[in-house]
């Protein structure tokens, strides 16, 4: 018989795209002689147990191996009966650490397919929103406000960083401009819709405390023109005819937690989605 004929097939049976399984089918593979390698056959989104049955029936075709991973109990079951009645060796690449983790844990699993894919593409999405709210923090480049799902405009020291900074981690493209009356505005800011816009208020006198805070921290003079109470007011009036002007939600951070008043922006964007 010939080398090709007896040349071992790996069927890799998966749930989801089956990349765990195939990855430690290689690694096992490479340990072995090269000049006979195997052959990998990748059964990808099985979700019933006649799918199981088709591919076993032909594993029993061939010299075959079948790894898997299922994370459902009943399709490892259908899996590893179809496999000892027929007599193939399978080897299950995500059961025994599953079963090791619920020891520890004490909680079951969810048994949901293709989670890790999920939670990868969050996590990549998590990322990429961090980087635009830094990339677009403080009115740095105003092309951002057309791009951003939320644009947050306030007077110095509401919060806007700290706000977007957390709205990113909740994969939401932030960017934030502060609003100065001695500075229009880009025009980009009056492209956009106003449900896009939230204005960021705070107290006049909380408002003063933090900036006097603030200059304290950089060794500047606490009685410089910012941290004045007149010229709070005065920035203040202006950002709120602004916000008028846009028609934007205005929200009032004044003695609130930066997660209290992200949740509330959340609540308005996605519908409460935490």
């Amino acid at each position: 018989m010939s080398e090709a004929l007896t040349r071992p097939v790996v069927f890799i049976v998966s749930d989801s795209i089956g990349e765990t399984a195939e990855f430690v089918v290689k690694a096992v593979a490479s340990q072995y002689d090269s000049a006979n390698p195997v052959e990998l056959r990748r059964v990808p989104f099985v979700s019933d147990a006649s799918q199981i049955r088709a591919v076993m029936a032909e594993a029993a075709e061939v010299n075959s191996i079948v790894a898997y991973t299922l994370v459902l109990p009943e399709l490892r079951r259908v899996l590893e009966e179809e496999a000892a009645r027929r007599s193939i060796p399978t080897a299950d690449i995500m059961g025994p650490m599953m079963d090791a983790f619920a020891r520890v844990i004490k909680k079951g699993p969810y048994l949901e397919p293709g989670r890790v894919r999920r939670l990868d593409e969050e996590y990549y999405q998590r990322i990429a929103a961090v980087e635009f709210a830094v990339k677009y923090d403080d009115g740095k480049d105003p092309r951002g406000l057309l791009l951003a799902e939320v644009v947050l405009i306030g007077v110095s020291r509401t919060s806007k960083t700290p706000l977007s900074m957390y709205l990113a981690h909740r994969r939401l493209l932030v960017a934030n401009l502060p609003l100065v009356p001695e500075i229009e505005p880009p025009e980009e800011l009056f492209w956009i819709p106003n449900k896009k816009v939230i204005g960021l208020v705070i107290n006049p006198e909380q408002l003063r405390l933090i900036r006097v805070e603030r200059l304290n921290a950089l060794g500047l003079d606490a009685q410089a023109n910012y941290a004045s109470i007149d010229r709070i007011v005065e920035e203040s009036d202006y950002a709120r005819r602004l916000m008028r002007k846009l028609g934007c939600l205005i929200f009032d951070v004044s003695n609130k937690a930066v997660e209290e008043v992200a949740n509330k922006i959340l609540q308005v964007v996605r519908g409460g989605e935490q």
